[in-house]
Formats: structure tokens, sequence, C-alpha cells
């Protein structure tokens, strides 16, 4: 498995943002909420890995970074075996955003996946990454930015 690297980390942090006590996300679920950068279900090491409840008290940047480099250990180990082996950290880094953001069946079932490891140096995928913008059948704004940060560390040197 490749080491997650800083570009990864900083790139969720920046389209997930930070908020210290739980919410309702504009692209969630009614009955999804979310807390720190994106958790919307606790690590089993806290509140025994229930899923966020508007009700839970705040939390610590410290619990927030925790929480995420967890889930990030997580995604990175489910999606690992859905690819090629010789991956860039940064191409890898990308694709663990991508899981991050939409899940990790999302990646599994995509011609994302099929292009990167086909030839994971094929310009097309750039193509791949930006059709995932839509939520509730809307182009979001926000999804076009992260799709082409995303983009952009995948094809990062």
């Amino acid at each position: 498995m490749i080491t997650i690297n800083d570009n990864c980390i900083n790139l969720i942090k920046s389209f997930e943002g930070l908020e210290l006590k739980p919410y309702h996300g504009a692209a969630d679920l009614p009955n999804i909420f979310t807390i720190g950068y994106g958790t919307i279900k606790y690590p089993p090491y806290y509140m025994r890995g229930k899923m966020v409840a508007l009700t839970d008290p705040p939390i610590t940047e410290t619990l927030a970074a925790d929480f995420l480099k967890y889930e990030m250990t997580q995604k990175s180990a489910s999606i690992d075996p859905l690819l090629r082996d010789d991956l860039t950290p940064n191409q890898f880094g990308s694709l663990i955003s991508f899981a991050y953001n939409l899940g990790e069946g999302a990646l599994k079932q995509s011609t994302l996946r099929v292009k990167v490891n086909a030839n994971p140096f094929d310009p097309t995928i750039r193509d791949e990454f930006a059709k995932w913008v839509h939520s509730n059948g809307k182009v979001q704004p926000g999804l076009v930015r992260r799709r082409k940060a995303e983009a952009d560390l995948y094809f990062r040197v």
C-alpha cells in the first residue's frame, strides 16, 4: 500500500473544511450529519463508532485530524486492492480523496478505475474525474472544483 502523502491530506482538508460541531451538509441525506473534516461515522475508538448526530458534543481540532487520518487509512486499505501497484503517491492520494468524498463503491464501479488500471498515464483519466460532479441531479460548483483538484493532483509529477 502506498503511503498517504501531505498533498492528499491537504486536498481533502481544503474541500471538506473543518467544523467542530455537528452539522447537516448541503449534499447530505436528511438523516446524515457531519463533523470535523467530513466525518459522518466516528471511528470505533470514539463514541463506539456510531453515526454522527446533530446532538453530539463539539470536538477538538486534534480529534478532527485523528478522525480524518483514521478514515483516510480505512479508505486507503479498501481501495488499494482495486488498483494497480505502481501508482505514484499523488495518483493514489487523488483516488483516496475521490473515495473519501464519494465512497469506495463509486470508485470500484467507475470507468475512472478501469482507465487507471489499464494505463495510469492515460490523459482521458482527467475526463473521468470530471464526470463525478453531480449531487441531487445538479452540477455542483464545489464538486467541479474538487474533481479538477483531484485530477490535477493525479497528474502532478
